[in-house]
């Protein structure tokens, strides 16, 4: 692991100052740094456009929190670069270290002292009038849901090609294991362990009450067709938009590559859980 690409959240001076801190820390071993731009120009060092920095790297390291993350896991796709998180926000749900880990854990990695974690991730074709619009990856989740008014949307769900349901509600969130922890839960949908192959659909608000969050196999295809409702907008990992309209189907499948995380701690999911969410109490 000699090309080491950095990231950092953007905007964020503790950020900059981390990755300052990580950069004289290894200063003079060997190793080649690829920097993103934004960082680069404060840090008055040479910087690359983040979208070029995954096919540069054997690593990433990244400097923030859980948004920077998946951000990086979609930049990242089907290169298979591993990715290791260190926190610098609030919650750090997915980001493995804290920033005052870093000096202690670093030679860990770039020896290659460490394990990797794979997480699926989701596929997300919206077609309209018979044709393919746009394709976007997540990590977390796709959510269909209204971009100003509450009212409700209709949706037509179906599986594999197969009709499964149809039902009124605010929105509709597909989430992989990893999403299962974030805007799915808030909904009421249930914890998946992360590194599960599966699907979680979890209705936002059902008119009927019967309408409740399912697991599904990876193995399916999802499709659902917006029958009624406007300003409806779907949106991937809360972090990426794009407007629909009647009639506009939503095409949802396992992407056929995964995220890499680098592991270093021998703390265990539920351990995460009472930390980060209470779990329990």
């Amino acid at each position: 692991m000699k090309n080491i690409g950095i990231i950092a959240k953007r905007g964020e001076p503790e950020a900059v100052k981390a990755v300052k801190d990580f950069l004289k820390r290894l200063k003079g071993q060997g190793f080649k740094f690829f920097i993103e731009s934004d960082v680069a120009a404060f840090l008055k060092v040479k910087g690359h456009p983040r979208k070029k920095i995954p096919s540069m790297s054997d690593i990433i390291i990244v400097f923030g929190g859980d948004g920077t993350l998946l951000s990086i896991a979609r930049l990242v796709g089907n290169l298979g670069v591993p990715i290791l998180g260190v926190n610098l926000g609030g919650l750090g749900f997915i980001t493995e270290i804290g920033r005052n880990e870093v000096e202690k854990e670093i030679d860990k990695v770039l020896s290659g002292q460490c394990a990797f974690e794979e997480r699926i991730m989701l596929l997300a074709d919206v077609y309209r009038d018979g044709k393919r619009v746009i394709r976007h990856n997540a990590l977390n989740d796709v959510v269909l849901n209204k971009s100003a008014l509450s009212r409700m949307f209709e949706l037509d769900i179906r599986i594999n090609n197969r009709y499964a349901s149809s039902f009124r509600a605010d929105g509709l969130i597909i989430s992989t294991p990893t999403g299962s922890t974030a805007h799915s839960l808030s909904a009421g949908g249930p914890i998946l362990y992360p590194t599960l192959e599966t699907f979680l659909m979890t209705p936002i608000c059902p008119h009927t009450l019967t309408s409740r969050p399912i697991v599904l196999p990876d193995t399916i295809v999802l499709e659902a067709t917006i029958k009624s409702g406007d300003d409806v907008y779907l949106t991937l990992d809360g972090q990426v938009g794009f407007p629909l309209k009647v009639n506009d189907k939503l095409k949802i499948m396992k992407a056929d590559y995964k995220t890499k995380f680098i592991v270093l701690h021998s703390k265990d999911y539920f351990q995460i859980l009472r930390t980060k969410l209470k779990w329990g109490e």
